[in-house]
C-alpha cells in the first residue's frame, strides 16, 4: 500500500521521524499528550521531497562535490548550495502533491494563516539539534504561497549553514531528508523558550523561561533581550525583566513586521509569575512524555499556551545513573588521569572493572561518588586537603555544593566512604632504593605472567581468564607498598615544599630538587626518543623517507636505505618497551603506538632538527647537577637559620626521600597500561574470529560494547547491530561536551574558580606545578601526531598524559587546561625543569597559535604578550 504524502499532525507520533522529520514527529508526539495545546496542521512526507529530487539528477553530483569539500572551505560551499537550492525551488510541485497538499489546507481553513517549517530527519535528535539549521516561514496566506514555501523549505536543507553543520558532525547530506511542517499561526501576545533544565549549569531542576512581546522571531533574531524567568519547586526564584522596544508582529495580508512597543508596557514583564509557573508545569510534562529535558517554543494566547515546538537540550551533560533518589556529588576522573576525552563502552567498562574503587560512567567518562566522604566532617576536610592541593578548582567546586542548604548533609563521623582514585593512607617507609627496585620486578613479573597465561585463552574461556586476571590487576595496584611508596613521594614534596616557604621564602623549591629523579619511566621515555633521532640523524635518506611517511607499513620499508635497518632496530626497541602508550591510553580502544607508529615520526623528526647527538645523557646529567646543587644551596641556607642544623636534617631526610620515590609515582600507570595493551591484542583476536563468522560487521564495532556485553555476543555468537549504531552516535555527540570537574545528581556542572587577587589584570590563571618563568611562541597542538615544535617553543594544550613526554624534551614551558599538582604533565615538567601552568580554563581557546606568551610557572599564571 502507497502511504500518503500529506498526513495530519495527529496522526504522526516521534516514532515517524523518518516520515515527518524531527520537528513533525515531535510536534505530532506533543499534540498526543493531555493538557498540551498544540495548532493544528499537516505534514508534507520526506517521500514527496524524494519525488521532487529525484526530478533533478545534476543535484546527485553536486552532492558527490558538496561532500569532498572542507567544512572550513566557506566560499566553496556557498556557491555550491546555492545551485541546488535553486535548481530544487525550480521544480514544480507535483500535481498529486499540490492536490494533496490544498486538500489539507480546505480542512483546516484554506485563507487562514499558516507558518510553513521546515523538518529534517536529522533534526531534534537527542545527540544533535540542529536548532536554526533550516528555515521556517510565518505568517504565509493562501495555496499558492503555501506551496511556494514548500518548495523553500525543502531548498533550505542546503542552507550554507546547514550543510556546513552537517559536515562538521558527520552526517552524510544524502541521509538526510525533508519533511515540511503547515500549522495554523497563532498570534500571541507574548512568545518565547522554556528550557527544562537551565542550559548555563546544566541543573535539572531549574527551569528558565525566556519570554517577550509578540512572536518569538524579535528573540531568536536578536531583536530584543528577552525577561529571563528561573523557577525551582515550583516558584519563581529569579526574575530579569528587560527593556523590551520592538517586537514583531503578523500582518493581516501575511508576512511580518517589526513594531515599537509602547513606553508605558516596555519595562512590564511579559508574563505573571503565576503564568511562569504555569507554563514551566506544562513543560515537564513533556519532559516526562519525551524522556528528557527539553527546549520548548511556546506562545501565550488568551491566558493559554500554546506549544509550537519541543526538541532535546543537546548540551547538557549526562548525569550518572543512581539506584536511589539521594543527592550525591561527583569528581571526574578525566581530570585526574589527564583524559577528559570521551571514552567508548569497551574502555570505560574496563576502566571500571580494574579501577581500586566504583566509578560512573556519563557522557562517556568516568566520576567518583565522593557523596559519603563529604557527609563525614573528618574525611570532608581530608578530601578537600588532597582535592586542594592538586587541583584547586575541583575543592572549590566542591565548596560551592557544600556551601548549598543541605544538599549534603552532615553527619557524624563514620569512617567509611569511596577512597579517590590515587588516595591513600601512607604508613612510614624506610627510604630505601630497593623498595622501588622490587616493586618494578613485581609488575614486570606480573605482565610477563599475564603475556604467557593468555596465549591459550579464547571464546568465553578468555573473558573468564579476563575476570580473574583483573583481580590479579587490582592485587598488584592496591599493593599496599606501592601506595605508601607513591604517598612518601608526594608527602615529601608537599611537605617541602611548604617548608621551604616558610623557612626561606621560596615558592616551590621541590621543582628543582625532583630534576632528573630516578626511576621515572615517563622521563625516560622522553629522553629514549632523542635517542633514536641520534641513530637516524646521520643518514639524509632515512629522514627523508620519513618526512613522508603515512602508511603504519613503513618500518618494514626503512631496511632499503643506507642506515635504515639500524634505524628500524631502534624504533622497534622503542616500540617494545614503550609501544602500548599512546594520547588518552586509560581508554583502552585508542591506537597504540605499537598499532600506529606514525605517531611518532613527528617528533623524531623534531629531534633530528633541534638536537645535537648525545642529547639525552647531557639532559639527564644537568638536570642531576641543578638537583645537586640546589640541596646544596637549600641546606647551607637552612643551616644559618636559628635551629638550623635540625631543620637541615629534616629537609636532608625529604630530599632524600623524594629523590628515591618520586621517579616510581610513573611507573604504577606504565604496569597498568603495559596489562591493557596485553588485553586489547587478546580481545581484538576474538573481535577478527567474530568478523569470519559474520557475527561482527567489523572488528572496531567490539569498541562500542561494555566488556560484558561483548561477552555475552562471544557466548551467543548474536549481536545487536542497532546498539552499536546508537553508540557510535552518542560517542560521536559526546565529543562536544565538556565534562565538568563536579557534576551533582541535579546535573549541575560545577567548574570552580581561583581565588586569587595576586596576577596581573587580563593573565589567564592556572595552578603552579612546576617552577620558573619563561617566555616564547604558544604552539596550540591537540593532536600529537601533528606536532611541529621548535626549541623554546611553549606547548599549548588540553590535557597531556604520559605519552606526551616525548614532546617535552623539546619545549621550554607548558600550559593545559587540565591537570593538577601531581598529574604526569606536571611531574615531567619538573623532571625537564620546564616552567608549568595547569588547569588554565580555555587555554587553547584564548591563546592562539605563534602568539609569544610568558610562562610564570611559580605564580601560576600566563600572559599574552603584545
Amino acid at each position: 500500500m502507497v502511504e500518503p504524502d500529506v498526513w495530519d499532525l495527529q496522526e504522526v507520533d516521534e516514532m515517524r521521524v523518518a516520515v515527518v522529520g524531527g520537528k513533525g514527529a515531535h510536534l505530532g508526539g506533543l499534540s498526543r499528550i493531555e493538557a498540551i495545546s498544540v495548532p493544528s496542521g499537516f505534514c508534507v512526507t520526506t517521500d514527496a521531497f524524494r519525488r521532487v529530487m529525484e526530478q533533478a539528477p545534476s543535484i546527485d553530483e553536486r552532492l558527490d562535490q558538496l561532500s569532498r569539500l572542507n567544512p572550513d572551505d566557506r566560499e566553496a560551499i556557498r556557491t555550491l548550495s546555492a545551485q541546488i537550492r535553486r535548481t530544487i525551488e525550480g521544480i514544480a510541485v507535483p500535481g498529486d502533491l499540490a492536490a494533496a497538499i490544498t486538500r489539507a489546507l480546505a480542512r483546516l481553513g484554506e485563507h487562514t494563516a499558516y507558518a510553513v517549517r521546515s523538518s529534517a530527519t536529522a533534526e531534534d535528535l537527542p545527540t544533535a539539534s540542529f536548532a536554526g539549521q533550516q528555515d521556517t516561514y510565518l505568517n504565509v496566506v493562501g495555496p499558492t504561497a503555501i506551496l511556494q514555501h514548500v518548495s523553500r523549505c525543502w531548498a533550505s536543507l542546503f542552507t550554507e549553514r546547514a550543510v556546513t553543520y552537517r559536515q562538521r558532525n558527520g552526517f552524510d547530506h544524502r541521509t538526510v531528508h525533508m519533511a515540511v511542517v503547515v500549522q495554523q499561526m497563532v498570534f500571541p501576545h507574548a512568545a518565547g523558550i522554556l528550557f527544562t533544565a537551565d542550559p548555563v549549569t546544566g541543573n535539572r531542576k531549574v527551569a528558565t523561561v525566556d519570554a517577550g512581546f509578540g512572536l518569538g522571531e524579535a528573540m531568536v533574531s536578536g531583536l530584543v533581550n528577552p525577561d529571563v524567568f528561573k523557577v525551582r519547586g515550583g516558584e519563581v526564584v529569579a526574575r530579569a525583566i528587560a527593556t523590551k522596544q520592538r517586537a514583531v508582529h503578523a500582518l493581516p495580508a501575511g508576512g511580518t513586521r517589526e513594531v515599537a512597543i509602547d513606553s508605558r508596557q516596555q519595562e512590564q514583564p511579559a508574563l505573571t509569575d503565576t503564568q511562569v509557573v504555569r507554563l514551566v508545569e506544562l513543560g515537564r510534562r513533556i519532559e516526562a512524555h519525551f524522556g528528557r529535558p527539553q527546549d520548548i517554543e511556546w506562545c501565550l494566547v488568551d491566558d493559554g499556551f500554546q506549544i509550537v515546538q519541543s526538541r532535546p537540550i543537546t548540551t547538557l551533560f549526562p548525569i550518572p545513573v543512581a539506584d536511589d533518589q539521594e543527592n550525591h556529588v561527583y569528581v571526574s576522573v578525566g581530570h585526574q588521569q589527564m583524559m577528559t576525552d570521551p571514552m567508548k563502552p569497551l574502555g570505560f567498562s574496563m576502566w571500571q572493572l580494574t579501577a581500586m574503587v566504583p566509578m560512573h560512567e556519563a557522557g562517556g567518562r568516568l566520576f567518583v561518588d565522593v557523596t559519603r566522604r563529604l557527609v563525614s566532617p573528618a574525611s570532608r576536610a581530608a578530601l578537600l586537603d588532597v582535592m586542594g592541593r592538586d587541583d584547586p578548582l575541583v575543592r572549590d567546586a566542591l565548596e560551592t555544593v557544600l556551601d548549598r542548604d543541605d544538599f549534603v548533609p552532615s553527619l557524624p563521623d563514620s569512617g567509611s566512604g569511596d577512597r579517590l582514585p590515587g588516595g591513600g593512607a601512607s604508613a612510614p617507609i624506610e627510604t630505601d632504593p630497593a623498595l622501588v627496585t622490587a616493586l618494578i620486578e613485581r609488575s614486570q613479573a606480573s605482565v610477563a605472567a599475564l603475556e604467557r597465561n593468555i596465549r591459550t585463552k579464547t571464546g568465553p574461556a578468555l573473558f573468564e581468564f579476563l575476570l580473574e586476571t583483573f583481580e590479579e590487576h587490582k592485587r598488584v595496584l592496591g599493593d599496599p607498598l606501592n601506595l605508601q611508596v607513591i604517598m612518601a613521594g608526594m608527602e615529601a614534596t608537599w611537605w617541602l615544599n611548604d617548608k621551604l616557604q616558610e623557612w626561606l621564602g621560596e615558592k616551590n623549591a621541590a621543582d628543582t630538587l625532583t630534576l632528573s629523579a630516578p626511576d621515572n619511566i615517563t622521563s625516560e621515555m622522553g629522553l629514549a626518543l632523542l635517542d633514536v633521532a641520534d641513530v637516524i640523524r646521520p643518514h639524509a635518506e632515512v629522514v627523508a623517507f620519513l618526512q613522508g611517511v603515512e602508511d603504519e607499513g613503513f618500518l618494514d620499508e626503512l631496511a632499503k636505505f643506507e642506515g635504515g635497518t639500524e634505524a628500524r632496530d631502534a624504533m622497534e626497541a622503542y616500540l617494545d618497551r614503550y609501544g602500548m602508550r599512546c594520547v588518552g591510553e586509560i581508554d583502552i580502544t585508542r591506537p597504540r603506538w605499537r598499532e600506529r607508529p606514525t605517531t611518532l615520526v613527528p617528533v623524531i623528526l623534531d629531534n633530528v632538527r633541534n638536537f645535537e647527538p648525545g642529547a639525552a645523557e647531557r639532559r639527564f646529567e644537568q638536570g642531576r647537577q641543578k638537583a645537586r646543587k640546589k640541596e646544596q644551596d637549600v641546606l647551607s641556607r637552612l643551616r644559618a637559620l636559628p635551629d638550623g642544623d635540625r631543620k637541615a636534617d629534616e629537609a636532608k631526610r625529604m630530599i632524600d626521600r623524594v629523590r628515591t620515590f618520586i621517579g616510581y609515582r610513573e611507573y604504577p600507570k606504565y604496569g597498568i597500561v603495559s596489562r591493557y595493551f596485553v588485553y586489547k591484542q587478546a580481545l581484538l583476536e576474538e573481535a577478527e574470529r567474530l568478523v569470519q563468522a559474520d557475527v561482527l560487521r567489523e572488528v572496531g564495532d567490539v569498541f562500542y560494547l561494555t566488556f560484558q556485553e561483548l561477552h555475552d555476543v562471544v557466548r551467543s555468537n548474536q549481536v545487536d547491530d542497532q546498539l552499536i549504531q546508537e553508540r557510535k552516535d552518542a560517542f560521536r555527540s559526546y565529543g562536544a561536551l565538556t565534562p565538568p570537574r563536579v557534576l551533582t545528581s541535579d546535573g549541575e556542572a560545577v567548574t570552580g574558580a581561583y581565588r586569587r587577587d595576586d596576577v596581573p589584570a587580563g593573565a589567564l590563571i592556572g595552578l603552579p606545578v612546576s617552577a620558573g618563568t619563561v617566555e616564547g611562541r604558544a604552539r596550540v597542538i591537540l593532536d600529537m601526531a601533528k606536532a611541529d615544535v621548535e626549541a623554546g617553543d611553549i606547548l599549548v594544550t588540553t590535557f597531556t598524559d604520559p605519552s606526551w613526554s616525548p614532546l617535552f624534551v623539546a619545549i621550554a614551558g607548558l600550559v593545559t587546561e587540565v591537570g593538577g599538582l601531581m598529574t604526569h604533565g606536571a611531574v615531567i615538567a619538573r623532571e625537564y625543569g620546564l616552567p608549568a601552568v595547569v588547569g588554565v580554563e580555555q587555554a587553547t581557546r584564548l591563546v592562539r597559535d605563534g602568539q609569544r606568551i610568558r610562562v610564570h610557572g611559580t605564580d601560576g599564571y600566563v600572559e599574552i604578550l603584545p
